[in-house]
């Protein structure tokens, strides 16, 4: 999942962030810091160093916070927590957001997004660790535990309907993560600015009013382009079938079609341009479900939303606001 080479170093004055890498230069500040299993990376202008350093140092808290909130692979995390117990007491405000947010998608995808699916990855799991897949059997009993519309959820309590459940709020974090940063930013002066979780956000542009621009990997070629995009205000997000992969062939990865209890079957990739990063993120890993035809439906009756789909063929398909670089 790593994304990129992390470079350990000292924040200096802002000794409240460890293990965050700074690099500076004519105005231009960024940090980089492990979460959500790879390196997020924050970049900005400015050119006082001690407002972009604190500003830095405020945005990672913030997306650390998220991370440590859902992270499936920390047993002290409320998620973790959730899915042992089949209850949470008192959320945290943040995870009670991103829930909200969760069936808000579930409700607009008619059930393609659905943050249950937990039970079927780690039944592929398993069986990918015995190079197999798993029974029919043991996808069916996985099936059984996966439905949004029985996670209960209020201020005071999270709990499942039915024993067995978990749920993962993947689909949908680095991209509230990305908003929380950017909100952090803005709050400490911050006018220019590209937050990166694995999913774009942005504030303003580089020197020269020159805008940022993000490239798409080419889901079948390592290291190369699908795409490349000048970010426009709105935030990006890739969901693809090559990110985590049970099979070599791509058939069975770690999206979930609630409806099957396996892996879509005709898309490669999905990116999103939506208002929000937690719009971007939910959304592309719903179109993945949903196939191009719905999805590019769907996506022309929602505001500023654009979708760039490539099926396993190759072939690409941009509605007609998805901007190039």
């Amino acid at each position: 999942m790593e994304r990129r080479t992390f470079i350990a170093a000292s924040l200096g004055t802002v000794a409240a962030v460890a293990s965050v890498g700074i690099a500076e230069g004519r105005g231009f500040h960024s940090a980089s810091a492990p979460a959500f299993g790879t390196t997020i990376r924050i970049s900005l202008f400015h050119p006082d160093r001690g407002v972009a350093r604190r500003a830095l140092a405020a945005a990672v808290r913030a997306v650390r916070q998220v991370d440590q909130l859902v992270n499936l692979d920390r047993p002290s995390s409320q998620v973790a927590r959730l899915n042992r117990d089949g209850v949470l007491a008192h959320p945290d405000p943040h995870l009670l957001a991103m829930l909200e947010t969760a069936r808000a998608l579930a409700l607009l995808s008619r059930g393609a997004f659905d943050m249950t699916v937990q039970p079927l990855w780690q039944v592929y799991r398993d069986a990918s660790r015995a190079n197999g897949r798993p029974l029919r059997s043991e996808r069916l009993k996985a099936s059984a535990k996966v439905g949004w519309e029985r996670v209960q959820c209020d201020a005071e309590r999270v709990a499942f309907a039915r024993p067995g459940m978990q749920l993962t709020l993947d689909g949908l974090a680095q991209g509230y993560a990305a908003d929380l940063a950017l909100a952090a930013l803005r709050a400490r002066g911050i006018v220019d600015a590209l937050v990166d979780t694995g999913v774009f956000t942005t504030e303003g542009g580089k020197p020269g009013q020159r805008p940022w621009t993000v490239g798409v990997a080419d889901p079948r070629q390592d290291g190369m382009l699908a795409a490349s995009m000048q970010l426009d205000g709105r935030s990006a997000a890739t969901s693809g079938d090559y990110a985590c992969t049970f099979t070599p062939d791509f058939v069975h990865h770690h999206i979930f079609d609630p409806a099957t209890g396996d892996s879509p079957q005709e898309l490669a990739s999905v990116t999103v341009l939506a208002p929000s990063g937690i719009l971007a993120d939910g959304m592309s890993t719903a179109f993945m479900v949903m196939g191009a035809r719905k999805a590019h439906a769907l996506a022309a009756g929602l505001a500023g939303v654009d979708v760039m789909t490539i099926n396993k063929r190759g072939v690409v398909w941009k509605s007609p606001g998805f901007p190039s670089a």
